[in-house]
């Protein structure tokens, strides 16, 4: 028989010491030391709750654990809701992945001389169809950011290419660059894209998404209230002068919006400011009736375009 090594996985040492928090909700805090060798952590403790408490969970931030180091793949894996991981050092592929309601919160070490915004943080294809939770990097993702992502919400310093690709939910800023064909595919969430040297809609992918200026109040006070909180949660001061300076900047921003799903929702009747507040997270989004066929998204069958 094969051994996958899950006797030693680091997810044993949390189910233990959380066990107050899984059976009893009471608060549980940690702190552990992380490497590149230990993967998929989270995952086999979101189970655990899941098991007890079903995909509910906790309450927020039930169970928070302080990392230090480097997490290899897939930290954070299907994270339940009420388990918030906090990681001073850095992260390999596919964090997030299958992200359940749980908070994910990365910054560079604290005594680091570079510049988190122009330093690769996360790896690649972080949340990976994410469902629900908040995420917040301090620094720059690799390729395929949020890809099909449906329901988190996350704040990121700059992405590679193809972010948001395949999007379906839930609300990603990036306060930085994208690489190219950003969007792809996108047919639901919305994305506000920080565009400093005005290069960001030749780096869109617009066969499915429509570009336009952040003015409403809802968009505004959305996108003011990630930024104060990705500041709360990594200290980041990319954030801070952004807000700092908030009417210089916001005109910079870039609201990205997929056609079809806009149209879907204004033909159940919801005004465009409605929609934002339903993607924005104040109540749940319900699934649009496919079986309507006045409701059917009208997106030609056709290849996608990598501009840029």
């Amino acid at each position: 028989s094969q051994d996958h090594g899950l006797g030693g996985a680091l997810d044993h040492q949390l189910i233990a010491r959380a066990g107050p928090a899984i059976e009893q909700t009471r608060p549980v805090r940690l702190e552990l030391p992380i490497r590149n060798v230990n993967r998929t952590v989270g995952a086999m403790l979101s189970g655990r709750i899941a098991r007890r408490h079903g995909h509910a969970g906790l309450p927020d931030d039930t169970i928070h654990v302080r990392f230090k180091g480097t997490a290899g793949q897939s930290f954070g894996a299907w994270l339940a809701r009420g388990v918030t991981f906090e990681l001073e050092g850095d992260a390999n592929d596919y964090v997030g992945k299958g992200l359940s309601g749980g908070r994910l919160i990365v910054y560079p070490p604290r005594r680091s001389r570079f510049v988190p915004e122009e330093n690769i943080l996360i790896g690649n294809t972080v949340l990976y169809g994410a469902i629900a939770g908040d995420c917040h990097f301090r620094g720059v993702a690799g390729e395929r950011f949020a890809v099909r992502n449906s329901g988190a919400t996350a704040v990121v310093e700059g992405c590679g290419d193809h972010g948001c690709e395949y999007m379906t939910g839930g609300v990603v800023v990036v306060l930085g660059a994208t690489g190219r064909n950003f969007a792809a595919g996108m047919s639901g969430g919305i994305a506000y894209v920080l565009d400093e040297d005005g290069r960001f809609a030749s780096r869109c992918n617009r066969e499915m998404v429509e570009l336009g200026t952040v003015t409403s109040e809802d968009d505004r006070a959305a996108l003011r209230k990630m930024l104060a909180e990705h500041v709360a949660a990594t200290g980041s001061a990319r954030a801070r002068r952004v807000l700092d300076d908030w009417e210089g900047y916001l005109p910079r921003f870039v609201k990205v919006t997929p056609v079809a799903y806009r149209r879907v929702l204004e033909k159940k009747g919801q005004r465009p400011v409605e929609m934002d507040r339903l993607l924005l997270g104040e109540r749940p989004v319900e699934p649009p009736d496919l079986a309507n066929p006045g409701l059917r998204l009208q997106v030609p069958a056709r290849e996608l375009t990598v501009h840029g």
